[in-house]
């Protein structure tokens, strides 16, 4: 037999043991959403953020190392920045890590 009497006497595991069974898993759960799940994507979207602000003066840390001055926003995806006086390199914008210092924003000229 693979039921002792003991056990099939009691009757089974009522519904009230087996929600307290699982209290500390869900508990578990609920702690790691809290302390790492939810900053991570507060973390996750300020870069998003940080990196839809990029402007041409701006001045950024790249993934690398690199610091460097953005000189032009290719497109959605790519910056040129100035690592150097006349070396300029294509960045993609998602590896940029941090900007150090926002630049005075571009005065277009008017064609009057």
């Amino acid at each position: 037999m693979l039921i002792t009497p003991a056990y099939a006497q009691f009757g089974g595991a009522g519904s009230s043991s087996t929600i307290l069974q699982f209290m500390p898993l869900i508990l578990i759960i609920v702690i790691m959403y809290f302390l790492i799940l939810r900053p991570q994507q507060r973390k996750v979207k300020q870069h998003q953020e940080m990196i839809k602000a990029l402007r041409r003066g701006d001045t950024v840390v790249t993934n690398g190392g690199l610091v460097g001055k953005v000189t032009k926003v290719v497109d959605d995806d790519q910056i040129e920045v100035e690592i150097s006086d006349g070396v300029r390199v294509r960045q993609m914008r998602s590896m940029v890590t941090d900007v150090r210092a926002r630049g005075e924003p571009v005065k277009e000229e008017s064609a009057s």
